[in-house]
């Protein structure tokens, strides 16, 4: 496995599906298998190999009944228009969690900008301060930019370490993510529906929503260089957005559903100075579609690089929160400085945890 896997898989909760993505070190073609059915990393019934990532695409059901999976792959010794050569069969396993209960428990790193030792020393000494950890968020800037495909490997060496591939992730582009010669791969190595890097996700009882802000200074603001579209890409969020709230009752309404949360890089409600005041009237109308249709009980954010709770109505709240604010990353990059937060979600409230590799710096509790 050490010479083909660059690290555990990570299982991303996106839809109704887990995306099983795991990064390689050589050309490989790869499936996973649950139970007596194999789903495969493939386009149009053609086997990839050409990618430095495979991904395959499991139904929740399936792997939350099975609880265990088994990556399946083969090296490449040539690819060939006829008669390729491949090494045989290799096969690791993990086992996987099934999140039950009323008691839930995740993880949350943003803005770690490559940092890898200290956002996973973080998640550890909350799993042993408040318990083990049911699910994990990235929530974005956790590469420095996307200028190299190595910087994608730090996605991936966080979720390893923590995860060791047997528990879900959700996951949030943030705005450095948008920056550099790779960040039009972003779909490809990262979690994504239907190439969109928005989507709903559904971890045990959490029902949850990612929204991406994509950049956070004008379109035409030279550090971009033209090579940004994001007023573009809202637009397109804004009609997600109003389609799930008039279609999407069933998801955030349903059975099982105990809490509704939001995950976004960028604080959106919040009103910043220029050159980052930009889309008040788009950030107006997400703030209003979540207020009246989807009434979530919780948003968590990073961006601004220290710890904040935001209730609606306080200072911060410039274009009306549909529920309190988490900004749940402290960072300090000169300094290599980490802190992360935790939320253990209870039947009747929401602990919220901050803390650093060595001790709780904070704790919160948000009633129902």
């Amino acid at each position: 496995m050490k010479k083909t896997l660059k690290t555990a898989p990570a299982v991303f909760a996106v839809g109704d599906n887990y995306q099983i993505i795991v990064p390689v070190k050589c050309e490989t073609v790869m499936w996973v298998k649950v139970g007596n059915k194999c789903f495969y990393d493939e386009s149009n019934g053609i086997l990839r190999s050409a990618k430095k990532i495979h991904k395959m695409l499991v139904p929740i059901e399936i792997l939350d009944k099975e609880c265990c999976y088994t990556v399946c792959y083969r090296r490449v010794i040539k690819r060939k228009a006829y008669f390729s050569l491949t090494h045989s069969v290799e096969e690791v396993s993990f086992n996987f969690k099934n999140v039950q209960g009323d008691v839930i428990r995740a993880y949350h790193i943003a803005d770690a900008h490559n940092m890898i030792k200290e956002p996973v020393k973080c998640a550890e000494k909350f799993s042993r301060e408040i318990g083990k950890i049911d699910f994990l968020i990235l929530n974005g800037d956790v590469p420095e930019d996307s200028d190299s495909i190595k910087n994608f490997d730090t996605i991936y060496e966080i979720i390893s370490q923590i995860t060791k591939g047997e528990i879900p992730v959700v996951f949030s582009r943030g705005n450095h993510d948008t920056r550099g010669v790779f960040a039009e791969n972003i779909a490809e190595y990262t979690p994504c529906e239907n190439g969109n890097s928005y989507f709903t996700f559904k971890i045990g009882n959490v029902w949850g929503l990612v929204l991406d802000c994509g950049e956070d200074k004008p379109d035409t603001n030279k550090e971009y260089g033209n090579m940004v579209a994001c007023s573009f890409f809202r637009e397109k969020q804004t009609q997600f957005l109003e389609n799930l709230a008039e279609t999407g009752e069933q998801q955030f309404y349903g059975e099982n559903i105990e809490h509704k949360i939001i995950i976004a890089h960028n604080p959106f409600t919040r009103r910043y100075p220029e050159p980052f005041n930009i889309e008040e009237e788009t950030f107006t109308r997400w703030a209003k579609i979540l207020k009246e249709k989807i009434k979530p009980e919780l948003m968590i954010c990073g961006h601004i690089h220290k710890f904040s709770v935001d209730m609606p109505g306080c200072e911060n709240d410039a274009f009306g929160q549909p529920c309190p604010i988490v900004v749940g990353s402290q960072v300090d990059k000169r300094k290599k400085y980490f802190a992360g937060s935790g939320f253990v979600f209870n039947k009747d409230n929401i602990e919220i945890i901050f803390n650093d590799e060595e001790k709780i710096i904070e704790k919160k509790i948000l009633k129902k």
